[in-house]
């Protein structure tokens, strides 16, 4: 995956990359994957407000200098608008420095101006300085980031797991030390990362209050340090904050992100009647439980979290049944009117930050938690607008709705659920081969308890 895709980015977006472990390659790899592709045709602007070596300068097409000083904005926008109509990208940096051979950064106001003047698709500013550290806290002073920033990108390069935390490893380990609570000398571990990630005067310092968050996990190269990356992004995503977490390796790979890892909600669908069941789905039984607790406690199994039940037909028994489950219930009077309904109540009820929805099925108790996680798993990996589950290559359940869709999902109207968005989106989804049959098993009448469970019994055996 491509960084420009699992940013997620609008046009007239600003970016602050801060931190330490890769932003300058990041700003530039982003500026070339945005800027070269036919399709976007993007005119994007990278500055910064530190300072630039020389060296890094040439990663640009082309760069243009400036002295607010003693230029105004109007005197750098023609130049700008012809770099740009030659190259589609274009550096902007302050004047050299001759004696450290860097060039001075811009300050926040002009940043500011330059966005406010509409000639640029996209501005990305490196906002700090790390001395070429994989991982860093803030200064007082820092870091600078214009009002005008939009997305927020703290970067930490995983090598630093591990090492010891001092001023060789860290950019200013005092104050990583304060901030996480790591002793000087101990080594760097996951804590120590989501603690200053996390923290208001570490990865979240100086964020405008518009601005989305989303850290970048550098230099995963391994599979350990892919594990140490997961875990990582669960816990940052405990901080409202953060919008996302995107895990990757940007200078060692042609395709430098890995996964992406967003809030998952699951949306357990029981409200319907059981009319041809004859008694309510809800509280049949599946072994020593009944079909709403067995799906509940696969949701809860999984990463996916808040895990909402939707209710209409059967409210009392199924709250009966659920006990003190850490779920949110919601009641749909309308459920009559069929799923559709149903879906709708989940989707109004998801916090604003959730990156996907993910639809159980009360009638479908032979769902497993590694499913879940699998279909959860795949959406990181891509970012397909939905995943869906596949036994011996027929479509099954859960099915999971990126955040994109949910507008669509909120116009679907009737007793079908999810299926004309499906349908409209076949093409782009991401399957996931499964060996169980459970994601298939729905129960309609009461006799299929006996013959789908069966087979699904006989299916596990011959495996």
């Amino acid at each position: 995956m491509n960084l420009s895709k699992a940013l997620d980015f609008t046009r007239g977006d600003v970016i602050a990359l801060i931190g330490g472990g890769g932003k300058t390659t990041t700003m530039f790899r982003l500026a070339a994957e945005l800027a070269n592709d036919p399709a976007a045709k993007l005119r994007v602007l990278t500055t910064t407000s530190t300072r630039i070596f020389a060296a890094q300068i040439k990663h640009s097409p082309a760069h243009l200098t400036f002295n607010p000083e003693q230029q105004g904005i109007a005197d750098i926008l023609s130049p700008l608008q012809a770099a740009l109509d030659e190259h589609r990208q274009v550096l902007l940096v302050g004047q050299a420095d001759l004696q450290s051979g860097k060039a001075f950064g811009l300050p926040s106001e002009t940043v500011d101006a330059l966005a406010a003047s509409g000639r640029f698709d996209l501005i990305i500013n490196e906002a700090d300085g790390s001395r070429m550290r994989p991982f860093k806290a803030p200064a007082e002073h820092e870091p600078v980031i214009p009002t005008s920033t939009t997305l927020v990108i703290p970067v930490v390069g995983l090598d630093i797991l591990n090492q010891p935390l001092n001023d060789d490893t860290v950019h200013r380990a005092n104050r990583v030390s304060q901030l996480s609570g790591t002793g000087l000398g101990q080594p760097i571990t996951a804590e120590t990362i989501v603690a200053v990630l996390g923290h208001q005067e570490g990865g979240l310092k100086n964020v405008p209050s518009q601005a989305r968050v989303i850290p970048l996990l550098n230099k995963v190269e391994d599979p350990t340090r892919r594990a140490a990356a997961q875990a990582i992004a669960a816990r940052l995503l405990d901080c409202e904050r953060i919008d996302s977490v995107i895990i990757g390796a940007v200078q060692a790979r042609a395709e430098p992100v890995l996964e992406v890892h967003r809030r998952t909600a699951a949306i357990v669908l029981a409200a319907g009647g059981s009319s041809r069941f004859g008694s309510p789905k809800q509280v049949a039984r599946w072994g020593d439980q009944t079909f709403i607790e067995r799906v509940v406690d696969t949701a809860l199994a999984s990463p996916a979290r808040p895990v909402i039940v939707v209710l209409g037909a059967e409210v009392s028994q199924s709250r009966a049944a659920l006990g003190q489950r850490p779920v949110e219930v919601v009641v749909n009077e309308v459920w009559a009117g069929g799923q559709s309904t149903s879906m709708q109540a989940g989707l109004a009820a998801l916090p604003s930050n959730i990156g996907s929805a993910l639809f159980m099925l009360v009638d479908l108790p032979g769902v497993t938690p590694d499913v879940v996680e699998a279909v959860i798993q795949r959406h990181r990996e891509t970012l397909a607008p939905i995943v869906w589950p596949e036994f011996q290559g027929k479509r099954g359940h859960p099915v999971l709705f990126d955040r994109t869709l949910f507008s669509e999902l909120n116009r679907v109207s009737g007793d079908t659920g999810g299926r004309p968005v499906l349908l409209a989106y076949q093409d782009r989804t991401e399957r996931v081969a499964v060996e169980s049959e459970g994601v298939l098993l729905d129960f309609d009448r009461p006799e299929d308890l006996v013959t789908k469970i069966t087979k699904e019994q006989g299916n596990k055996g011959a495996r």
